[in-house]
């Protein structure tokens, strides 16, 4: 576009309009010259829209407008544009058939998700979600807290230059490339009363058999088990590369000190990972919010039972098995905000930092 301004100026000769007319005004009198400018300054004008023009299309942003404009319009209508329609979709009584009614907006399905009751579009009570939040909660912190510790210990023990480090590490981190389907079958199989790794190792000690994933006291601490062994190694590398990133003086420093092996990690270096851990910590609760198809596949469908019942497997259950589309788009609403309640302080502190 601009090499067609060029080419519109250079053949309207506005390349050399301004030195022409100067040295035309320059032999003619002055009044003769003013009457000359009155002419020329609409050239003049026109000739500073063609370079402004000119200059925008020159932009870095403009050229390559092609190549973002698409992919941005993709994001804003998958992404974001599912999140408005969902949001809007939590305030109707729509049950899947038919066409959602938008005129009549009302919080009614939130105030039935948190104190339960008949709702005016079903002839049921609807018990609340208080006990699927309350399980996701728990599951999101012990899961994380345990993750993160066994993430720390062996990022500790790697960082002492032992043989074979690559190989530890590949192994630890192996785990984390697995779907939650596949691990979800492998520790059904490792849970077993009979056959599974577990049960046979307690019973060499004269313990069990015990049917943890039937037991509905040990039903969610068998998935946060299950996913510490999946994200131990991802928390772990996090660490790890923290630990790297440590100067060397800060150890020597501390040994010089007087400081036992114990408290030169508890006061000198691990306040240095609090970023480490603030990041594997926010991906890791994310993660305990995704669980859904891990407790699909361990307890084959959506409904493991109300010690196992986190929002997701809720919100699937609400959305395809009873029918309430609206009410299983309330509770996908409060998994986002608990999301964000997550992740947005995160980016703020990383937006602060300069570091987005």
């Amino acid at each position: 576009m601009y090499r067609f301004i060029e080419e519109c100026k250079s053949r309207l000769g506005f390349d050399n309009v301004g030195e022409e007319r100067r040295g035309r005004e320059q032999q003619r009198e002055p009044g003769q010259r003013s009457q000359s400018g009155q002419r020329g300054s609409g050239v003049t004008h026109f000739q500073r829209l063609l370079t402004r023009l000119q200059s925008f299309l020159r932009r870095d942003a403009v050229r390559s407008a092609p190549f973002w404009i698409i992919p941005f319009a993709l994001v804003g209508l998958f992404v974001y544009g599912a999140i408005i329609w969902n949001i809007l979709l939590s305030l109707t009584d729509f049950a899947g058939l038919g066409e959602p009614d938008y005129s009549a907006l009302d919080l009614e399905n939130y105030i039935i998700a948190f104190t339960g009751g008949t709702p005016s579009w079903s002839s049921l009570s609807i018990e609340p979600i208080w006990n699927a939040t309350q399980n996701t909660i728990a599951l999101m912190i012990g899961f994380a807290v345990v993750c993160l510790i066994l993430g720390l210990v062996l990022a500790i023990l790697v960082d002492q230059k032992i043989r074979f480090e690559n190989t530890i590490r590949t192994i630890y981190l192996l785990p984390m490339s697995l779907s939650f389907v596949v691990t979800a079958k492998f520790w059904l199989y490792m849970y077993n009363p009979q056959t599974g790794l577990i049960n046979i190792t307690l019973q060499a000690f004269g313990i069990g058999p015990i049917r943890i994933v039937q037991n509905p006291q040990l039903k969610l601490a068998a998935v946060a088990f299950a996913l510490v062994w999946q994200f131990s190694g991802y928390a772990m590398i996090v660490y790890l590369a923290a630990l790297r990133g440590i100067p060397s003086s800060h150890f020597e420093a501390a040994r010089v000190d007087g400081a036992s092996t114990f408290q030169m990690y508890r006061r000198v270096i691990i306040p240095q990972l609090r970023t480490a851990t603030v990041s594997a910590l926010v991906v890791i609760t994310v993660f305990a919010l995704k669980a859904f198809d891990f407790l699909f596949s361990m307890y084959s469908g959506y409904q493991p039972g109300p010690s196992a019942d986190i929002l997701a497997t809720r919100m699937v259950r609400e959305a395809y098995a009873n029918q309430n589309w609206a009410y299983g788009s309330t509770i996908a609403v409060v998994l986002f905000i608990m999301a964000l309640f997550i992740v947005g302080p995160y980016l703020y502190s990383q937006y602060r930092r300069g570091d987005l």
